[in-house]
């Protein structure tokens, strides 16, 4: 299109394990707060709702930035505008994603009943997330090609994946003592 301005800027790559923990921790949360209902279909809502207040206003709010990606020290930008994506854009984003972590979370509510449902339900999300690992530029995965956004790390955040590497080499070097 005319108006979009070239992509010729490379953003750092984040490391996929640091995405992995930051999905995990914001996944972990919602589905910590969907499972206490009766039902599946009441957890999936509660699921979905929580992930969208928890991926989207909360990112909005807070420069980019959900509770696992601020531990992770990661944020998400717009790839058009520079900058923390609107409302809209994340939306979009999250509707995929978070529907496809709402199913993930659905299977795995199912896991002790029937492991291949669990299988088939968590295939959208692996399919989704995957992507990223075949995408050499922007690291991007399907919903992020969707909505035109991308991971990049940043200065701001708690880095808990480096304060546990720290307390685990601390921990290691104690029992060589």
């Amino acid at each position: 299109m005319y108006g979009d301005p070239p992509r010729s800027k490379r953003f750092p790559r984040v490391p996929p394990d640091r995405r992995i923990y930051a999905f995990v921790i914001d996944f972990a949360i919602a589905w910590l707060l969907g499972s206490l209902a009766a039902n599946w279909f009441a957890q999936g809502l509660i699921f979905f709702v929580v992930w969208g207040i928890s991926r989207v206003v909360a990112v909005a709010q807070n420069q980019g930035q959900s509770l696992g990606a601020w531990l992770m020290d990661i944020k998400v930008l717009s790839l058009r505008f520079r900058r923390v994506p609107d409302l809209v854009t994340l939306s979009r984003r999250e509707a995929i994603v978070g529907g496809c972590a709402t199913l993930a979370m659905l299977g795995l509510n199912q896991f002790p009943i029937n492991a291949f449902t669990t299988l088939l339900l968590i295939a959208p999300l692996c399919g989704d997330c995957g992507v990223a690992f075949a995408d050499e530029d922007y690291n991007q995965a399907f919903h992020d090609r969707f909505a035109d956004t991308v991971i990049v790390p940043t200065k701001r955040g708690f880095s808990l994946d480096l304060r546990i590497r720290r307390l685990v080499d601390e921990l290691t070097d104690r029992m060589r003592k």
